[in-house]
């Protein structure tokens, strides 16, 4: 396992800014920017750590996929002996083309699931269903029949716990669209275990993202375990707890201490459990990735409107919507490492994009930048080109993995007829 001295694997070294000691300059000239970078070293010690944390407990980290749902990052995570959180079939199909064998360790979420969905996924004969309503309820059985298949289910219970993130990720309250409200789900339960080709395995909770205190997550799973000893009195054989995903991370902290934030939040999770047998499902997503990416941009101008400063990059929204979607922080750092004695100067940071939304920070102090430097957006490999679009018609970034000091790239950069070659006229 590799140790790292900060949260990130990007850290200067002779002067310029490189991730797992690779100048991340000389991945600039080579591949171009917009870029994103990821560190497998890193998700490979975030991953370690949970594993370690839960190593007396039955268990299985199933990555969310939609935090980054590049191919080879999958390839690796199945690797180390994850399975998936998916919301899609197209997600379904991400899992199949990058480890068949981890279909059978894919639980399947979302509040939206259309029939060729179901089917696909009944035919992978995927873990759990994570039913999220009565409505859902009666389809995936009819589904299920259909295809001769029995479909293991967890209802996702919404428990009602407040997490403080921000209000677009906070999914565990009541207004929320999300799951089914645990005082009825154990009367969907006694529905459920009379529907044909439905079996009842487990429960399931899952209350926000980006949480970085413990005690929503006990609460939570206090009263998914009540839950659980109601059915089995109801003689169901509840064998998995989906424990859902969400823990944080620090977005603007030099000292974020992953291992001890992580072993505090296991320990709230096996105290909680302790006792119950059960097979603990987590679906981790932000955690194992975000630290370990970042965005390379290079700036293209500069220039002063009145008092304000701004510098405007080739990257944009479309390339790294959370600033502009959740006001989010993402460190900025400027490739050529400054000298201690150079001053601060309050820019905002922008992109080309033709919306005043198109921002990565605004009155941040940065040392200087100018025209043809390079700068990365740290914190950058969750949500990130998961969440581009092509607003503008600008192409994506090209992806690249760094692996014990060795490049490889894990996506080209997107051309304008890649764009072009799904429309007719």
């Amino acid at each position: 396992m590799t140790a790292f001295s900060s949260p990130r694997p990007f850290v200067y070294a002779d002067h310029r800014l490189a991730c797992s000691g690779v100048d991340l300059a000389a991945l600039a000239e080579e591949f171009g920017t917009p870029l994103y970078i990821y560190s497998a070293d890193a998700i490979r010690e975030r991953a370690g750590m949970l594993q370690a944390e839960f190593a007396t407990t039955p268990h299985t980290l199933c990555y969310a996929v939609k935090a980054n749902s590049s191919l080879a990052i999958l390839r690796m995570l199945a690797g180390l002996g994850c399975g998936f959180d998916i919301v899609s079939g197209g997600e379904l199909e991400r899992v199949r083309r990058s480890s068949p064998a981890a279909l059978r360790a894919v639980v399947f979420s979302g509040v939206g699931k259309q029939t060729w969905e179901i089917d696909a996924a009944l035919h992978s004969e995927i873990l759990l269903f994570n039913v999220e309503s009565e409505a859902e309820l009666e389809v995936l059985s009819q589904r299920a029949s259909l295809a001769g298949k029995t479909a293991r289910i967890a209802l996702r219970v919404n428990p009602d716990v407040f997490a403080e993130t921000h209000p677009y990720i906070s999914t565990g309250l009541r207004e929320h669209k999300f799951g089914i409200a645990i005082e009825r789900a154990r009367q969907v339960y006694r529905h459920a275990a009379t529907l044909p080709g439905i079996e009842p395995a487990g429960v399931s909770v899952h209350i926000g993202s980006q949480i970085r205190s413990v005690e929503p997550f006990a609460q939570a799973l206090q009263r998914v375990r009540s839950l659980v000893e109601e059915l089995r009195a109801d003689g169901l054989s509840i064998r998995y707890v989906d424990g859902g995903g969400g823990f944080g991370i620090e977005y603007g902290s030099q000292t974020f201490d992953a291992a001890a934030s992580i072993a505090a939040y296991a320990a709230a999770i096996r105290t909680v459990i302790q006792g119950l047998d059960v097979h603990l499902l987590l679906e981790p997503g932000r955690f194992l990735v975000a630290q370990a990416g970042a965005l390379l941009t290079r700036v293209l101008y500069t220039k002063q409107n009145g008092a304000k400063h701004f510098v405007i990059t080739d990257a944009a929204m479309n390339d790294l919507i959370r600033p502009a979607l959740y006001q989010a922080h993402h460190e900025i750092l400027p490739v050529q490492e400054p000298s201690p004695e150079t001053p601060g100067i309050v820019v905002d940071v922008v992109g080309p994009v033709c919306e005043s939304g198109d921002f990565f920070a605004r009155d941040r102090t940065l040392p200087e930048l100018r025209a043809g430097d390079l700068a990365a957006l740290l914190d950058a490999g969750a949500y990130g080109l998961s969440l581009a679009s092509h607003y503008n018609t600008r192409v994506n970034p090209a992806e690249v993995l760094i692996d014990q000091g060795q490049v490889r790239l894990i996506r080209r950069r997107e051309t304008l007829d890649d764009l072009f070659a799904p429309e007719l006229f």
